[in-house]
């Protein structure tokens, strides 16, 4: 009876003891790096105290939300999980997340640049270690060759430098399609990267000053004047309508090549000092980029969102951003972060980017309806890319995207 006492007490001071477990999901990219730092961190947290344990589940990133949206519905979502910022006020709407602030340290989002933070109508519901950009990337012996100036951050090239760049390009014989868009890829990329030359050219894919209204904002005279633009760029054989693969600029067959900061390491191993890295062309209303990439949040279903909350506070030490920044090249999320890497520190060779980011990021509509936005957004623009009525395309895709809204009485937007 004594024995069973004593092993009875010993068990419940070894449970006592124990850390609670919390289930983090993340989504699997083919970015080893990434996830190799990600799961250092958590096993670095992990350790650094005895009070909770972070368990990571890798989900495959083609039905990444999917996979959330039905694990909601069955009430088994994780305590900590991953998303794309833009569907995070979706994610809020649908009451799978916890506001942050009152959780994570006020430090630590007051730390964080602006598009780190993901928002559903003033509320910070998730946060980011790292950020990406967009550029336009050359190289200088083609500029030089074709008297063509470097844009710079100070004097980006306008419309009708960028145009007349590409009429030059051209007509040298030396390019069958002078610029590579990345027109091939699918999903997100027609939001993330084309949505902000739109912008650019004074338009939006939604009126942010209510969420509701997209009529005159996304068929408007400055979204006309894009489309037509946008369409141009095939027509005139700029731009290949349907390329076989994202090589054009690497391989040399391309001379121009727009997309994401997270090219750079590639494009310095294939030019090294000659490639030239310039800002995206303003097209009338200021240059913009993309804001917004992976995030982190906290469920409403976690049943220790302290723990979760301790977890994040953790992964956005600055020296924990700089780790993932160092290991994958991803632009970090805090200026304290930056400072310690190699390549955005001040004075870094690629601070351009963390400057460009800091001045020019615009984030996706903070709305729950950019899902229907986004895909609408990328219908739309292929139909348009394929010769489509430009005007037509752009009605269509309003009338949708506000069927939508009212559907869903104004997504909490009235």
């Amino acid at each position: 009876m004594t024995t069973l006492s004593f092993a009875t007490i010993g068990t419940s001071a070894q449970a006592a003891a124990e850390p609670a477990r919390l289930k983090l999901w993340r989504h699997e990219t083919a970015n080893i790096a990434e996830i190799d730092v990600s799961k250092a961190a958590v096993e670095r947290f992990n350790q650094s105290q005895q009070r909770w344990k972070i368990e990571v589940e890798m989900i495959p990133e083609g039905s990444y939300t999917e996979t959330v949206t039905a694990a909601a519905l069955a009430n088994d979502l994780p305590c900590v999980l991953d998303m794309d910022q833009p569907v995070v006020p979706n994610f809020a709407w649908s009451g799978y997340l916890r506001p942050l602030k009152g959780l994570v340290s006020q430090e630590v989002l007051d730390s964080l640049i602006e598009s780190a933070k993901g928002t559903y109508k003033d509320d910070i519901y998730s946060v980011g270690q790292f950020e990406v950009a967009l550029a336009l990337f050359s190289r200088h012996s083609i500029l030089k060759e074709h008297g063509i100036r470097i844009a710079t951050t100070e004097q980006p090239w306008t419309k009708e430098e960028f145009l007349q760049a590409l009429a030059t390009l051209k007509a040298s014989g030396k390019f069958a399609y002078p610029l590579d868009m990345r027109t091939g890829w699918k999903g997100e990329w027609y939001s993330y990267g084309y949505a902000p030359m739109l912008q650019s050219f004074g338009a939006d894919q939604i009126d942010r000053s209510d969420y509701r209204t997209v009529e005159g904002v996304l068929n408007g005279k400055q979204a006309i004047a894009w489309g037509e633009f946008f369409q141009n760029l095939f027509a005139e054989g700029y731009v290949d309508r349907n390329p076989s693969d994202d090589k054009a600029f690497s391989q040399g067959r391309a001379a121009l090549d727009y997309v994401g900061s997270w090219e750079m390491a590639n494009h310095v191993t294939s030019f090294g000092d000659d490639l030239a890295v310039m800002p995206v062309p303003d097209f009338g209303s200021g240059p913009v980029v993309g804001g917004g990439s992976w995030h982190w949040g906290i469920t409403q279903s976690c049943a220790h969102p302290e723990g979760a909350a301790a977890f994040l506070d953790y992964i956005l030490q600055p020296n924990e951003i700089a780790a993932m920044s160092e290991a994958t090249g991803m632009i970090p999320s805090t200026p304290a972060a930056a400072e310690l890497t190699e390549h955005y520190r001040t004075g870094g060779d690629w601070r351009f980017f963390y400057d460009y980011s800091a001045a020019y990021a615009k984030l996706r509509p903070a709305t729950p309806a950019y899902p229907i936005i986004s895909s609408t957004f990328e219908t739309m623009l292929r139909n348009i890319k394929d010769g489509a009525d430009v005007l037509d395309s752009l009605d269509q895709a309003v009338d949708t995207i506000e069927r939508n809204i009212s559907d869903n009485k104004g997504y909490g937007f009235n």
